[in-house]
């Protein structure tokens, strides 16, 4: 989700529209801002706070971007904040991003979940609804701060393969992007995000050839995926799937071997 986050960023041409207010937010102790030191001069300090941006799609439609680290603090006042911004801006649907690690193959195509408090939204919209009691992050209480200011407010999830969660999936990154241009109307183009994609699937494939263990857990992957995703579409599973092995030691190697056959 940061990596389709940056993306929207660069993509949009966004600039920075506001900032919030860093010492009621968060929590500097815990989050420390980072010191650029040069031959011994304090040059800066990078603050790390959540901000707002503004850019426009390839046919000059606005978007507003909030970005940055999750509030430490004051989760309700800060989603009220920004709903009353909402409503001031003219927002007409907020989008969050998101992903979660699923026992899923990284040769299928990346699934979308959704969310939203809008049950009459969910319903039309081609994205997993899933039923279950999960932790809430802010990107929740948005939902519903922006709900209640009348302004239509979703939850876009990238279900990543758990054996590659530890590490960018441009995939997942892709599949954001598209949903983001689906269900907000927007034109964009993220073809630089496909071709890492491509790059990406390419090195999995040849790892798992490899080691006939990975390429085993794989096609159970595999199975378990077209199994469940086989009949009318539409699916209503939670964020799991069927007991499979765990993909820690797969996860080191890929990441090992990506390090290795890193490209400029």
């Amino acid at each position: 989700a940061g990596n389709a986050m940056e993306a929207l960023i660069a993509e949009t041409g966004a600039t920075d529209l506001l900032e919030f207010d860093t010492d009621l937010f968060v929590d500097y102790r815990a989050r420390r801002p980072t010191m650029e030191l040069r031959e011994g001069v304090n040059t800066k300090l990078d603050w790390s706070a959540p901000h707002m941006m503004i850019g426009h799609d390839v046919n000059h439609r606005d978007v507003l971007l909030l970005t940055g680290p999750e509030p430490d603090s004051r989760w309700k006042q800060f989603a009220d904040e920004v709903a009353a911004l909402s409503t001031t801006l003219g927002v007409r649907r907020m989008l969050g991003l998101g992903a979660y690690p699923v026992a899923t193959p990284h040769t299928r195509a990346v699934q979308i979940s959704c969310t939203s408090p809008n049950a009459q939204l969910i319903h039309t919209l081609p994205y997993i609804k899933s039923s279950l009691d999960v932790p809430a992050g802010m990107e929740a209480a948005l939902e519903h701060a922006l709900h209640n200011q009348n302004i239509d407010a979703l939850g876009l999830w990238a279900q990543v393969p758990h054996y590659v969660a530890s590490m960018a999936y441009p995939p997942a990154s892709a599949a954001l992007l598209g949903a983001v241009c689906d269900v907000g109307g927007l034109t964009l183009d993220f073809s630089g995000i496909l071709e890492q994609a491509v790059v990406q699937r390419e090195r999995l494939d040849q790892l798992v050839r490899t080691n006939p263990e990975h390429a085993a857990m794989l096609t159970q992957l595999e199975i378990a995926f077209d199994t469940e995703h086989s009949g009318n579409g539409t699916l209503t599973t939670g964020f799991g799937g069927v007991p499979l092995p765990s993909g820690d030691e797969l996860a080191a190697e890929l990441e090992k071997f990506l390090r290795e056959n890193q490209t400029d």
